[in-house]
């Protein structure tokens, strides 16, 4: 089903007449394109609303011209109505709610009068064109931080590596929500470990989330100068957790299950590798998308789990951490976030229905 068909089944279902969109990941969803203009607020500078017919785009009059020349990548031009409003007369949620009138009307903002829309589902699965984009996407964030890992020394702070990844990021025109990066002492404290001036020591993670045109991908790499002996038990354990879950989200997305049916296979997969109850410590990741995380897995969880879609699992084990985005279809799980140019180990999920490459401990002698 296209988006299109997807909104309209919504009006639909709800019982509306237009629903909205104004938060940065639905409007890119939508339009291929960014209405962020700062990024500590939860709203962007335009909205994109549909009427079971056409399309309507609102925003500011500083940027609708900019908007309808560089915004909508997936949006013919005759396809889509652009409103404006003096940028000192009104802000967009009143915008929003001026045009919509005595309609019933739904929004994923606050709007006077509205209703409050939960775009989630409505992004999932994951159409042809996004999958596409999010192969391109995945291949270079991997490029980019495999190249700064490459790179890295003992002595390095964790702040100088979390700048070279912004920058490396960067230059492939790629946003960085989320970088992390543990030295030795910290990634065995913390199971977030945001940087800081310590140095990395005997070995560091460095986990990044990244976005373009809405689409998140994470990946996790590990480096290691002088390794404890026990980290690479510690990594083969969290990337088998990682495989049974990805062999658990293939099965469920064929059988109609959920996030908690995925979810009660990785409690069951840290029990196997001897590290039971080690899923309390820090959440296991789940469905990828226009967020970070469309949905983060719980026990219970009752989320259905798509396919086509994109999937990012990140277990951790005192220390060591395995992650991935992943495409699983109907047929296939295919890595996005790979280059083929790290090494790699084969790991078994933890039943032995799936065998995957992931990522090894990268030792610079390599």
């Amino acid at each position: 089903m296209d988006k299109r068909a997807r909104l309209e089944a919504s009006l639909e279902s709800h019982d509306l007449e237009s629903v909205w969109f104004a938060r940065p990941n639905s409007f890119a969803w939508l339009t291929g394109g960014s209405n962020v203009i700062d990024r500590e607020t939860d709203a962007g500078v335009a909205a994109i609303g549909y009427d079971g017919s056409d399309a309507i785009i609102l925003t500011d009059s500083i940027e609708a011209d900019r908007i309808a020349a560089e915004e909508l990548p997936d949006i013919e031009a005759s396809a889509v109505e652009i409103e404006q409003f003096p940028w000192y007369a009104s802000s967009l949620s009143d915008a929003i709610a001026e045009h919509v009138g005595d309609e019933r009307a739904a929004a994923d903002i606050d709007v006077p009068g509205l209703e409050r829309v939960d775009p989630t589902p409505l992004r999932q699965p994951l159409t042809e064109r996004d999958r596409e984009r999010y192969r391109e996407l995945g291949r270079e964030t991997a490029a980019a931080v495999e190249s700064v890992c490459r790179e890295l020394q003992a002595e390095d702070t964790e702040h100088e590596v979390a700048s070279a990844l912004r920058v490396a990021l960067s230059a492939r025109e790629i946003e960085a929500p989320v970088v992390l990066v543990g030295g030795a002492t910290r990634a065995q404290t913390y199971r977030h470990y945001t940087p800081t001036r310590a140095e990395l020591g005997d070995y560091a993670l460095v986990s990044v989330t990244a976005e373009r045109n809405g689409l998140h991908a994470s990946c996790t790499r590990t480096v290691a100068f002088d390794p404890p002996e026990w980290l690479l038990e510690r990594h083969e354990a969290a990337a088998r957790v990682e495989t049974t879950a990805l062999a658990a989200t293939r099965d469920e997305a064929t059988s109609g299950g959920t996030a908690g049916d995925v979810f009660a296979a990785v409690q069951d997969a840290y029990a196997a590798v001897g590290y039971e109850g080690e899923w309390e410590h820090h959440h296991q990741g789940g469905a990828a998308g226009f967020a970070g995380r469309e949905w983060i897995a719980t026990p219970d969880h009752d989320a259905p789990v798509e396919a086509p879609m994109a999937y990012a699992w990140n277990p951790t084990v005192q220390g060591a951490k395995s992650e991935d985005t992943v495409l699983v279809t109907d047929d296939e799980i295919e890595p996005l976030t790979a280059t083929g140019r790290w090494p790699t180990v084969a790991v078994d999920a933890v039943d032995g229905d799936l065998e995957l490459e992931r990522p090894a401990v990268l030792e610079p002698e390599e």
